[in-house]
């Protein structure tokens, strides 16, 4: 065999917008987008697809998400956009008196503390139910075979899988982790590039959820497993809080931007936090993208209004204010005042009253979908329930222990969430789905890419493509090194701490999908900072 390095191209790489008429898939590993692009040719819709490319996804690339996660949806059909909310709560049994007992100031990330209710499974059922046209056995299927059958690991995903052994192997201790190092190092190491790994755990539980649509993993046999895996090591999720959790459909929330209105889910997703940065962007001019000026707005933008999601997002009846009055276009005058030629410290205002994988799917009937979903930091809590291959996720991390803050841990409540899906439209007509991956990156890159499609005019492949910037912590900002070097100076003389990131993956991964209302021809971009590839016919 050639000897080469997957990891390392020393040229640049560019990637063309990809056009197609009677379907697409883009999400970030290749094998996941085939998987969902098979199902629009065997007649499923777009919802179909987004199914079997988001269950192929918990498989060939574990180390984002998994079948223990959580998920949300953006979905337009028949002329409408349908929110789904499909966030699992803290179990019932926890609280904060209980977590302090254990000698801790904060939800650690790792072990039993974090592990709230899985939703992913549930969002497949219900989407499935709802609006899909094939049955769940034949949706799942292309996951199934490829947890039985295996598959070689591709370069981004052998690259964080070895990260996560390398952290795990220092991080966890006891022997309820074991399950972990079983079923993703099974030789005693991470698996490399182009390795073939293979879970029958996993593929057994995908085929028990399509079989009884989701019944055995919230009521019967994969419900005992992950209760009696809990009690054995003192946990506190049970059988009971799986068997109450449903996901819930939501009106999504939007903000008019320059025409175009931008959709996202209401919190407990902190797609609200995009939504308010580009309130306060639209009240600027931006002539030129790679310029000092917006580099610095956008910055500060996101600064206002990240303070006010860090304070404020959580279940949307527990928040302290109204999200109206956070999106009203008062405030976000009164926010874009406080912007100015330096640099400043956020925080929140005061409104008046009043490791995460993502896709998109459309196909030839006008059905688009915008779907996210993940375990939260990589594999998530290190526990995997033994035999199955479901990797319970860390999400309660995000609770606050704080009984003042409106995100503070409360048996049976959703915590702030990281992941969000996007959506575009303009007048009555779809634009498109669009999403970018990755912890407190993600409203980040919802504004950029946003931006760049609507103020800078990039196609799909550019807008995701272009370098990004990603507010820290105080003046803190990380710039990619693809950034060029006049903005990072004229920043640093604004005030602004900057760091230069040589590796591309703190920056997110996201695609696009955009449709053109005349012809019905789809455009689609996927990042070049991961391994995805778009499916398209």
């Amino acid at each position: 065999m050639l000897q080469y390095d997957a990891l390392h191209n020393p040229y640049p790489s560019k990637r063309m917008t990809t056009y197609a008429e009677n379907g697409m898939v883009a999400t970030s590993q290749p094998l996941a987008a085939q998987a969902g692009l098979d199902i629009l040719k065997k007649g499923g819709n777009a919802i179909d697809a987004a199914i079997a490319t988001a269950a192929c996804l918990t498989v060939v690339e574990p180390t984002s998400n998994g079948i223990g996660g959580d998920a949300f949806a953006l979905v337009w059909t028949k002329g409408k956009l349908h929110g789904l909310n499909a966030s699992g709560p803290a179990p019932q049994s926890i609280s904060i008196e209980k977590v302090k007992e254990r000698g801790y100031e904060e939800i650690p990330k790792f072990g039993w503390l974090p592990v709230t209710v899985p939703g992913a499974p549930a969002a497949w059922v219900e989407l499935s139910e709802k609006f899909g046209k094939l049955p769940l056995t034949e949706v799942l299927k292309p996951a199934i075979e490829y947890a039985e059958n295996g598959y070689p690991l591709s370069p981004i995903l052998s690259f964080y899988w070895e990260q996560a052994y390398k952290g795990y192997s220092k991080q966890l201790e006891g022997e309820e982790f074991n399950h972990w190092f079983e079923t993703f190092a099974p030789n005693g190491k991470a698996p490399k590039v182009g390795e073939v790994w293979k879970s029958e755990g996993h593929a057994n539980t995908l085929k028990l959820i399509a079989e009884t649509k989701g019944k055995a993993f919230y009521e019967g046999e994969l419900a005992e497993k992950i209760d009696a895996f809990s009690k054995k090591y003192n946990g506190f999720i049970t059988k009971e809080d799986l068997a109450t959790f449903k996901p819930e459909w939501v009106d999504p929330i939007n903000v008019s931007y320059r025409g175009y209105d931008v959709w996202e889910i209401p919190p407990n997703g902190q797609g609200l936090v995009a939504l308010l940065a580009l309130n306060i962007a639209e009240g600027f001019e931006f002539s030129d993208r790679d310029n000092i000026s917006t580099y610095h707005r956008q910055i500060e933008a996101m600064k206002l209004a990240f303070s006010d999601g860090l304070k404020y997002i959580t279940e949307q009846d527990k928040m302290s204010v109204e999200v109206p009055d956070l999106l009203s276009k008062e405030y976000a005058n009164e926010r874009r005042n406080s912007i100015s030629d330096e640099a400043l410290t956020p925080t929140a205002g005061e409104p008046p009253k009043g490791g995460t994988v993502y896709l998109a799917t459309a196909d030839n009937e006008g059905n688009m979908v915008s779907f996210i979903q993940s375990n939260y930091m990589g594999f998530g809590s290190g526990l995997v329930v033994p035999g199955t291959g479901i990797s319970l996720q860390n999400r309660g991390h995000n609770f606050s222990l704080d009984e003042s803050h409106d995100n503070r841990l409360e048996p049976g409540k959703r915590t702030f969430h990281t992941i969000i899906p996007g959506f575009l439209t303009k007048g009555d007509q779809p634009v498109g789905p669009f999403g970018v991956m990755g912890g407190f990156m993600q409203p980040q890159g919802h504004m950029q890419v946003v931006m760049n499609a609507i103020d800078f005019n990039l196609n799909p492949q550019a807008a995701l493509d272009a370098p990004r910037w990603q507010w820290m912590k105080d003046k803190t900002v990380m710039l990619e090194n693809t950034v060029p070097n006049f903005i990072a100076q004229g920043l640093a003389r604004m005030g602004h701490q900057i760091q230069v990131a040589h590796n591309p993956g703190g920056f997110g991964r996201g695609q696009i999908i955009w449709r053109d209302p005349k012809t019905g021809v789809l455009a689609g971009g996927t990042e070049s900072r991961t391994d995805g590839s778009i499916a398209a016919w």
